[in-house]
């Protein structure tokens, strides 16, 4: 598609791929393509007659690529789809998604890819990366063909929601993962130590009566896959870690072993304290703990421990939330909130912006292997314009997202989204 050549002038451009952290410019070309990016592009070196925007040292960012989605469809279009998904994920900067295979049914063939491609190009007005499912039907057992879903564009394999608990099976994935260079993301939970659990195990649950869930949970899986992956290093993502202990524990192996770790940030932002009384919308996988395990995690991504924070949008239905503790649905919408819950930790002092933005747009495209996140010369101009410093306060009424189960209902935060381009396109503009 062709379209206008845009010229953006005065913008505080945060690019960590490329090292730019300026006052500058960006030119976008006739092809949707980025031609010109930084600290040259100024009102004196533009042609006279050529229109600009003057973004008043509005903050301009890659687009954001969120390594933990869950699309909706196949099956569950009721709680989302792919055209929710977008407009939702456009409102808050992010132009690229790794999706969970989680569906119904899974996504373990290279037939029901096919269909989220075609869905996704149908529907979609952003980038959707699917995963597949690690072994059959996410069960456990047998493994899906990583050969054959890899060449189809699959960019990693994870069981989602579940991890892998047989170690033997666990062995021979990483080996196959290891032969056809694929990306093994493992959620981290055992499943006998985290049965019929529902939150941390602490004073919180014995308080409310709710069954816990051990922090040694995340631990045991995370030592058992990375003493595995000493003998053979494939390329391995832990999904989500959520306490000090397992924070330990990759500090540790980070000099032993090659692996790269996520985390939520509603276990950024949030802590078990947040449930009150039986606050179910905060019913999360991995649960929220305490408030040291939180300040532990800040520190681990200013150490270097974590490499990448995902909203971890897991849409729910109301009527599914809005039930007993131990009958409601685990997950919370947070796409379109993302990126203004991560600048909470920039405006507080915890984490700096160009650390922030790294995490959300550089480091997620380079451990997929995506050509995304970056603002580089000939990249497709996925960006978007943000003031830092807006108000506002979290509505779920104001939510685009189909479901409205948001873990910061009422929350006020600092930093909005104005506009999000996609190849060069502007697809969302705050109203």
């Amino acid at each position: 598609m062709i379209i206008k050549k845009k010229y953006f002038l005065n913008a505080h451009i945060v690019d960590p791929s490329n090292g730019i952290n300026e006052i500058g410019g960006l030119i976008i070309n006739e092809k949707g393509k980025v031609e010109a990016c930084g600290k040259r592009v100024n009102k004196n070196n533009i042609p006279s007659r050529e229109k600009f925007i003057d973004l008043g040292e509005k903050h301009i960012f890659p687009g954001i690529v969120d390594m933990r989605v869950f699309g909706g469809e196949p099956g569950y279009e009721y709680k989302e789809n792919y055209r929710s998904l977008s407009e939702a994920a456009l409102a808050g900067g992010v132009t690229s998604v790794v999706t969970m295979p989680n569906t119904k049914p899974v996504i373990d063939s290279v037939s029901i890819v096919d269909f989220i491609q075609r869905r996704g190009r149908d529907k979609s007005k952003i980038n959707i990366f699917p995963t597949a499912t690690l072994t059959k039907d996410a069960g456990g057992n047998n493994m899906t063909e990583f050969g054959l879903l890899k060449n189809k564009g699959i960019v990693g394999f994870t069981d989602g929601v579940k991890s892998v608990q047989n170690s033997r099976v666990m062995s021979r994935i990483i080996k196959s993962a290891y032969d056809f260079d694929c990306l093994v993301i493992q959620h981290a939970e055992d499943q006998e130590l985290s049965k019929d659990g529902m939150i941390n195990d602490g004073i919180i649950s014995t308080k409310l009566g709710i069954p816990g869930i051990s922090d040694l949970s995340e631990k045991i899986i995370i030592e058992r896959d990375l003493s595995l992956l000493e003998d053979l290093n494939c390329r391995y993502h832990i999904s989500q870690v959520s306490s000090k202990k397992s924070l330990d524990l990759i500090n540790y192996k980070k000099n032993i072993v090659n692996f790269t770790t996520g985390v939520s940030i509603n276990n950024l932002a949030l802590n078990e304290n947040d449930i009150g009384d039986f606050r179910t919308f905060l019913k999360l996988s991995p649960p929220l703990r305490t408030e040291e395990d939180r300040i532990a995690l800040i520190e681990g991504i200013n150490k270097g421990l974590i490499d990448v924070i995902v909203s971890d949008h897991k849409p729910e239905d109301e009527e599914s939330k809005r039930l007993t503790f131990s009958q409601a649905a685990t997950g919370a919408s947070g796409i379109e909130t993302f990126l203004s819950l991560a600048l909470e930790q920039f405006h507080n002092g915890s984490i700096k912006l160009d650390k922030i933005i790294k995490m959300i747009t550089h480091n997620p495209s380079k451990i997929l292997n995506i050509d995304k996140g970056s603002l580089s010369v000939d990249r497709d101009a996925d960006f978007c314009i943000v003031d830092i410093n807006k108000p506002w306060i979290v509505k779920k009424e104001n939510l685009v997202s189909k479901s409205k189960n948001t873990s910061i209902e009422g929350r006020k935060l600092q930093g909005r989204v104005l506009s999000t381009y996609v190849n060069g396109q502007e697809l969302y503009k705050l109203k």
